[in-house]
Protein backbone atom coordinates (compact mmCIF):
# COMPACT_ATOMS: atom_id res chain seq x y z
CA UNK A 1 0.00 0.00 0.00
CA UNK A 2 1.56 3.78 -0.45
CA UNK A 3 2.25 5.75 1.91
CA UNK A 4 0.16 7.95 1.06
CA UNK A 5 -2.86 5.88 2.32
CA UNK A 6 -1.46 4.86 6.01
CA UNK A 7 -2.89 5.97 8.82
CA UNK A 8 -1.56 8.49 11.81
CA UNK A 9 0.35 6.54 14.11
CA UNK A 10 0.87 3.45 12.34
CA UNK A 11 4.29 2.18 12.23
CA UNK A 12 5.20 0.99 8.67
CA UNK A 13 7.75 -0.81 6.77
CA UNK A 14 9.10 0.63 3.29
CA UNK A 15 9.39 -2.22 0.85
CA UNK A 16 9.52 -0.52 -2.35
CA UNK A 17 10.35 2.96 -3.73
CA UNK A 18 9.04 3.59 -7.39
CA UNK A 19 10.29 6.67 -9.78
CA UNK A 20 11.99 7.87 -11.90
CA UNK A 21 15.89 7.62 -10.66
CA UNK A 22 16.29 11.59 -9.24
CA UNK A 23 12.96 11.29 -7.52
CA UNK A 24 14.19 7.87 -5.54
CA UNK A 25 17.69 9.57 -5.22
CA UNK A 26 16.15 12.17 -3.49
CA UNK A 27 14.33 10.12 -0.90
CA UNK A 28 16.74 8.33 -0.45
CA UNK A 29 18.83 11.73 1.10
CA UNK A 30 15.84 12.22 3.07
CA UNK A 31 16.03 8.77 4.56
CA UNK A 32 13.83 6.92 2.77
CA UNK A 33 15.32 3.42 2.11
CA UNK A 34 13.97 -0.11 1.31
CA UNK A 35 13.74 -1.40 5.02
CA UNK A 36 13.23 0.98 6.56
CA UNK A 37 11.04 2.24 9.76
CA UNK A 38 8.32 5.33 8.88
CA UNK A 39 5.56 6.76 10.75
CA UNK A 40 2.81 9.37 9.36
CA UNK A 41 2.60 11.91 12.02
CA UNK A 42 -0.31 13.72 10.02
CA UNK A 43 -1.54 14.47 6.92
CA UNK A 44 -2.56 18.78 6.30
CA UNK A 45 -3.69 19.78 2.86
CA UNK A 46 -2.58 16.43 0.76
CA UNK A 47 0.84 16.68 2.68
CA UNK A 48 1.97 14.22 4.65
CA UNK A 49 4.46 14.59 7.49
CA UNK A 50 6.43 11.34 8.53
CA UNK A 51 8.76 10.39 11.50
CA UNK A 52 11.77 8.83 9.39
CA UNK A 53 15.08 7.81 11.27
CA UNK A 54 14.62 10.65 14.16
CA UNK A 55 13.67 13.16 12.22
CA UNK A 56 10.12 15.00 11.37
CA UNK A 57 9.65 15.50 7.64
CA UNK A 58 7.38 16.64 5.42
CA UNK A 59 6.51 14.87 1.66
CA UNK A 60 3.57 16.15 -1.03
CA UNK A 61 0.86 13.13 -1.46
CA UNK A 62 2.62 12.61 -4.78
CA UNK A 63 6.22 11.57 -3.27
CA UNK A 64 4.22 9.33 -0.73
CA UNK A 65 2.52 7.65 -3.20
CA UNK A 66 5.61 6.62 -4.64
CA UNK A 67 6.87 4.84 -1.00
CA UNK A 68 5.00 1.48 -0.78
CA UNK A 69 4.83 -0.04 2.55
Amino acid sequence: MPLAFAKAGEINLIKRIGGRDDIKKRLETLGFVVGGVVTVVSEINGNVIVNIKDARVAISREMAARIMV
